[in-house]
Order: C-alpha cells, then structure tokens, then sequence
C-alpha cells in the first residue's frame, strides 16, 4: 500500500504527523516517531513571549480590552515558564533537522505580525523544512471587527512569506465568523497549508477557592467531527494542503480525515496518552482500510467523502440537522 503524502509541496511516505507537543522536542522521542511511520513531525511552539519583539504591539493586543477582563491576563505564561528559550528552541531546530530524514516542522506562536519574522527566517536557516502559524487569538472585546480579526492572520501569514522561501501553515482558529471566506483569503495571501483547527484551553473556576485554574484537556475522537466536516467542505475549493488535527486517535479516525480531503492526519493527546508505538499502529491500521476499498494509495481515497464528492453533499450543511435530531433517541428505557 502506497501510503505516500503531499503536503505543502513536502514529499511525505505516510500523511500522519505528530502535532506540536512537548514529545516533539525530545531527539529520542523524534526518531521513535520517524521508526512508527511519522510522515513529518511539528515541534512544539516558539511563543512570541519567547522572542525580542515590538513590545509596544504585542502589549495592545494582550492588553486589548483587560480593562474590562483583566484576569484574562493570567492566561498568559510567564516567560520563564517556558522550556526553552528562543535560541535554544533554533538550537533544537537543527538538532532534529540532523536527527532525523523526515521533514521538520517549526512552529510559531503569537499575535502580532512583526514579532516573528526575523525568527522565522532563523528557523528556515536551522533547517526548518517548512513552518506553522499557530495564531492563538482570542478576541474579547466589543469593539473589534470580524475584519480586524481575520486581519491579524493574514497580516502574520504575509509577514512570514514575506521573510522566508520554505512553506508556511496557517493553524485558523474555529471561531472565525465565515471558514470559507477566510480560507480563501489566507489561499490568496500565499499559504501553502490551512490546519484545522486551533484548540483554544478554556479556563474554569474553582468555586470552594474562588480562582480561576488553567486546565489542559486532551482531545477525544468526538472532537474530529469539526475539522472532518471543514475540510470536507474546503477540499477542492482551496489551492492550499489541508492538515486535519484535533480528536485523531485511531486508524479510522485518520482514514475518515483523508476521505474527507485531508492531505495529513495530525496526531497529539493519543500519542501523550497511548505512546508512540501507538502511531504504528494507526499506520498499520490505515493502510489496511485503504486496502479493505480496493484503493492502491492513499491519493486513491483522498477526498472520495468531500463535499463535492458525496452523494448526499447537504449532510455537511443545515440538510442534515432535521435528521439528525428527528432521529435521535434516547438509548435508556423511560419508566
């Protein structure tokens, strides 16, 4: 079986990629992923807060309406918290670029626009073989537009293509007000990637301490069904490789997001949870499906489930919310 994969113009032999992830900044751990069938491997991020920066332009958006919010500051770690610094995290860069034949992914972090591309060009001088936006906005005031918003990832996405020659992902936010608009927008700009969809960690509260405590959920194969049903409406709509991450951790879960149109399938909390040999497995298990449909590569069964391709293309919109209401029932017997 023919597991071999296209993404951003990167020569992959399998589409399954290990997502940003402390995993991914340990050599052992990389090379393990490599021997499990990794297609490419994202390292975790580089966090603007990491980075000589404009501090004038990251300050207006942190502060950006915490007169109002101000405990919405404390979602921000402290710099020290951080594993690695910023020249440490080039450092790791190159290390893995040696360590490992599989491309290497770097990852950065933030807000604003010009607190990245100088680093962004470090990383491609490392040996980066491509990088990814992880554009972790939240907008909590009023008075910003959805044009404002959306402004903030295209002026990051031309910042970064503007200052390197290697691809450069978008990971978009699941919150944006039109998916296809944006997508389309970010093709324009240049993106070679679109990875769907950013996980935005919700606080809660304590109500015996009365504190706001930060938790870290990891995903769960339910979560899939957003970018499944994402890409299965980009596909074919979009220049740009399309990355499904978030809820993948299984074979099938993987096969359903290359069906849907996928170009690589991104794994994270089932490798932090099942360890990596389970990637292995999901390999294993994915060329197995593909052969169970008589398909001799994977190019065979990309998009074979995107909308344009489906039979009944409304199940992916409002025509499959009826049914699919009218047809629930409760699974314990009413007394």
């Amino acid at each position: 079986m023919d597991l071999s994969a296209n993404y951003m113009s990167l020569e992959l032999r399998s589409p399954l990629v290990p997502s940003a992830s402390p995993l991914t900044m340990d050599l052992g751990a990389l090379r393990q992923m490599e021997d499990a069938g990794a297609g490419a491997v994202v390292l975790a991020s580089l966090f603007e807060e990491q980075i000589e920066h404009d501090a004038a332009e990251l300050d207006h958006y942190l502060h950006y309406g915490a007169d109002r919010f101000a405990e919405s500051l404390s979602y921000f770690p402290e710099v020290g918290e951080f594993r690695l610094g910023a020249e440490e995290y080039l450092e790791h860069v190159a290390k893995a670029r040696e360590a490992v034949d599989v491309p290497v992914i770097a990852s950065l972090n933030g807000v604003s626009a010009r607190g990245w591309t100088a680093y962004a060009e470090k990383m491609q001088q490392a040996g980066a073989a491509a990088i990814e936006l992880n554009v972790y906005f939240l907008p909590t005031n009023a008075e910003l537009t959805s044009q404002q918003v959306e402004d903030v990832y295209l002026d990051a996405l031309k910042a970064v293509k503007g200052s390197v020659t290697i691809p450069v992902a978008m990971k978009l936010s699941p919150y944006l007000s039109c998916t296809p608009s944006m997508a389309q927008r970010l093709d324009e700009a240049g993106a070679d990637a679109l990875v769907l969809f950013n996980r935005f960690y919700q606080p809660d509260i304590d109500p015996e301490s009365l504190e706001v405590k930060l938790n870290v959920d990891l995903s769960r194969p339910a979560d899939n069904r957003l970018p499944l049903r994402w890409i299965a409406i980009l596909y074919g709509n979009v220049k740009a490789s399309l990355a499904a991450t978030s809820g993948i951790h299984t074979a099938a879960d993987a096969a359903k997001m290359i069906m849907a149109g996928a170009d690589v399938a991104m794994m994270c909390s089932a490798l932090l949870e099942g360890g990596i040999q389970h990637l292995r497995g999901v390999r294993d298990g994915l060329a197995g499906i593909a052969e169970s449909h008589g398909y001799a590569s994977l190019a065979e069964m990309k998009g074979v489930m995107s909308q344009k391709n489906c039979p009944e293309p409304a199940a992916y919109e409002r025509g499959n919310y009826l049914r699919a209401l009218t047809t629930f029932g409760p699974t314990a017997t009413l007394e």
